[in-house]
């Protein structure tokens, strides 16, 4: 047998075959050992002492542990978590749960009934999120046809970048972005679906530079001037870490005085951007906010705007919490002028709950500059002879190379709900937002920092033991520690989830999001009886 002969089995065994070279065609062979290995395939055929005949997964034990944890997630999840009656989360601090869970893993496979046993513990001792009193963050509830979404794409593990690999998801991406354009104004645009607000502002960080200077792809930061770039007090914190990240630097990020309500003042704006001039800096980026984290507010899209045509500055707006008010025919006004943008970063997973994660980025620029500014062009993937049409073969548009087809998810939810059905699960949100205001100044104890012009409610509890205390500086201070105190007594009683903090100057008080079609007026009422109840004896 010479060289390149694959070992076949015809071949004895016992057989050792080796050479000098250090390839895989010249291998060891053992003989099969019954005593260790079980009974002998038939025309067994081994490779450095591995059976290649048949597959070597149970298949069939496979399948049967799918059907199985697939039954205990509808039950523990879709339904049981669902349940108003059931508990939120199940606290236990982290070296009691360390002990609860078992987290060792061991040099061999465990059984499946014990997996299962696995799987049942990560579940009880797991925050149910899509429970309706579960209030903590800028997501929430559980949509059934983003959860299956998940279940198929998952199933299928596609990867985004070629249009032969995943034909399906990029045809869903490209007609889910091109009607999410058409919501934000534009006649035309680009886009890329990507992990998280936090990258899509760092993809326009980045798109914007590289607009103000191309040299910048190949010759890098040596050559280019101080950039600056300019943004709102209220910003997302994803703002300094893309400057960080990409080498602008953080004291090169200009935080823009906000008003009472945290809204950007175009003037303290216009004044930054000539003072930099002054300075010698190159502006290139005003990043607008629709919807901030903790207040909620709307930057002035067309006075920012008008200043940045002025400045010839790119303007991108972070809407990755306000964007889905677009959706709403009575509020999409919180971003009249957001078709003014040269980008967007809008997060269907907050307020339309298509599951996270699901975040688009969008462009205004029709011309290629995604690709332009991250392709590689890696000749083993994106080949430009291919049987097909390549511009299909969007992600080289990526600064990934695998990428998740999270626009199915949200794409699954707009077609079984329709435009009309996404309009009306923001309409009711802010409309229960709307009652749980006027609830809250009706009720002797708690107080709204602000009038919310959005699904962010912030308000004080004020215990009995402090509402007849004058708001000076002790009144302050033990107000501040009020929140936390009432935050670990509801969390040890798995009765409801909901955010604290302090913020510019403001002590520690409550921020009431709502989102989920889940909640209900009751769920309103609770929350109100539920603070007073775990707070009433402070």
């Amino acid at each position: 047998m010479d060289h390149g002969t694959f070992f076949n089995s015809t071949m004895p065994l016992g057989i050792v075959r080796s050479c000098q070279h250090p390839c895989l065609k010249c291998v060891k062979r053992r003989r099969y050992q019954p005593s260790r290995d079980g009974p002998k395939p038939e025309n067994a055929v081994l490779v450095d002492g591995v059976v290649l005949n048949g597959p070597t997964i149970d298949v069939k034990a496979g399948e049967k542990f799918v059907e199985e944890a697939c039954r205990l997630i509808m039950e523990e999840v879709v339904l049981k978590a669902t349940d108003i009656n059931e508990k939120v989360c199940e606290w236990q601090p982290p070296e009691q749960l360390k002990q609860l869970l078992d987290l060792e893993l061991r040099d061999t496979g465990e059984p499946h009934n014990r997996l299962l046993e696995l799987c049942q513990d990560v579940i009880r001792y797991s925050v149910k999120t899509n429970h309706p009193r579960f209030f903590n963050q800028l997501y929430a509830g559980l949509d059934y046809y983003s959860l299956v979404a998940r279940f198929m794409t998952e199933a299928l593990n596609p990867s985004v970048y070629t249009y032969e690999v995943s034909p399906v998801f990029l045809l869903v991406e490209e007609a889910v972005l091109k009607k999410m354009i058409e919501f934000i104004g534009w006649k035309e645009g680009d886009g890329i679906f990507n992990p998280g607000g936090s990258v899509s502002n760092m993809y326009a960080m980045n798109l914007a530079r590289y607009k103000y200077c191309p040299d910048i792809k190949e010759k890098g930061l040596s050559g280019l001037p101080r950039l600056i770039l300019f943004t709102s007090a209220e910003c997302h914190y994803s703002m300094k870490k893309a400057a960080s990240f990409l080498g602008i630097g953080t004291e090169n990020v200009c935080f823009v005085e906000t008003d009472g309500r945290g809204k950007m003042i175009p003037e303290e704006l216009e004044k930054q951007v000539w003072q930099a001039r002054r300075e010698g800096a190159a502006p290139f980026l005003v990043c607008a906010t629709s919807g901030t984290t903790v207040l909620g507010a709307f930057d002035p899209l067309n006075e920012i705007a008008d200043i940045c045509e002025r400045h010839g500055l790119w303007l991108h707006v972070d809407a990755s919490w306000g964007g889905s008010a677009l959706m709403s025919r009575k509020h999409r006004k919180l971003l009249h002028g957001i078709h003014r943008a040269d980008s967007v970063a809008w997060n269907p997973h907050k307020m339309l709950m298509a599951g996270i994660q699901c975040c688009a980025f969008l462009v205004k620029d029709k011309s290629d500059l995604l690709k332009k500014c991250y392709s590689a062009k890696a000749s083993y993937l994106f080949q430009q002879d291919k049987f097909y049409d390549v511009s299909y073969d969007t992600g080289d548009k990526s600064i990934q190379c695998s990428r998740r087809p999270d626009a199915f998810k949200f794409w699954m939810t707009w077609k079984a709900l329709g435009t009309l059905g996404l309009e009306e699960r923001v309409n009711r949100a802010l409309a229960l937002s709307r009652y749980l205001v006027e609830e809250i100044k009706k009720r002797e104890g708690f107080k709204l920092l602000l009038e919310p012009e959005y699904a962010n409610i912030c308000f004080w509890y004020i215990p009995p033991s402090l509402r007849e205390m004058e708001e000076g500086p002790e009144f302050w201070a033990k107000l501040h520690l009020v929140a936390p105190a009432i935050k670990e007594r509801m969390m040890k009683k798995g009765s409801l989830m909901l955010g604290y903090q302090p913020h510019r100057g403001k002590v520690n008080f409550f921020r009431q999001v709502v989102i989920s079609p889940q909640v209900s007026r009751e769920d309103m009422d609770f929350l109100l009886d539920e603070i007073d109840l775990l707070g009433r004896d402070m």
